[in-house]
C-alpha cells in the first residue's frame, strides 16, 4: 500500500475529523486503493502530497525515472473543507488510473494516450467509482461557473 512515515500513528491517520494535510491525503488514496484498486500491484513507492494552489490542474501524477518513485500532487485547493470529498477522492482515483495504465509508473502502457477513448471514465466505472464521476461532474459544472463569474 501506499507509503506513509511511520512516525506518524496509525489513530492519526484514522481520525475522521482531522484537518485536510498531507496525512489526510494518505488516508484518502489508502482508502481507495484497498478498497477498489487492490488487484493493482504497488511495483514502486508512491507517495501524495499537496501542491501549490491551481484552478485548473487538480491533480497529477509523475514518474523520476532516477529514483523510480511515482508522485501524485494534489492541487492545494482541495484543502478547503467545502470541497466535497468526493472530488477529492475522484481526482486521487483518476490519478491511479494512470498509474495502473503504466503512466508515470514502472508498468507497461496499455493504452497509447493516458485519456483516449475516455479510458478513465471506463476505469472508473469498471471498478465501481462511478458515483465518484458523478460528484465530480456535478461540482466541476458549478465551479466553472463560477470561473466564468470571476471573469466578468
Amino acid at each position: 500500500m501506499p507509503i506513509y512515515d511511520s512516525k506518524v500513528s496509525l489513530s492519526k491517520l484514522r481520525t475522521a475529523d482531522s484537518k485536510r494535510d498531507d496525512i489526510w491525503l494518505l488516508t484518502r488514496l489508502d482508502y481507495l486503493w484497498s478498497n477498489f484498486f487492490s488487484d493493482v500491484s504497488q511495483d514502486n513507492p508512491i507517495f501524495i502530497a499537496f501542491g501549490r494552489y491551481s484552478k485548473y490542474r487538480l491533480g497529477s501524477i509523475k514518474f523520476d525515472r532516477s529514483n523510480k518513485k511515482s508522485y501524485i500532487t494534489i492541487t492545494a485547493m482541495f484543502k478547503d473543507t467545502s470541497i466535497p470529498v468526493e472530488v477529492v477522492d475522484h481526482t486521487i482515483a483518476h490519478e491511479l488510473c494512470h498509474y495502473t495504465h503504466g503512466f508515470s509508473s514502472p508498468k507497461e502502457q496499455m493504452h497509447k494516450f493516458p485519456h483516449h477513448g475516455g479510458v478513465i471514465q471506463k476505469e472508473l466505472s469498471d471498478r465501481n467509482l462511478k458515483y465518484l464521476s458523478i460528484a465530480y461532474r456535478s461540482w466541476i459544472r458549478k465551479y466553472r461557473n463560477l470561473l466564468k463569474e470571476e471573469r466578468v
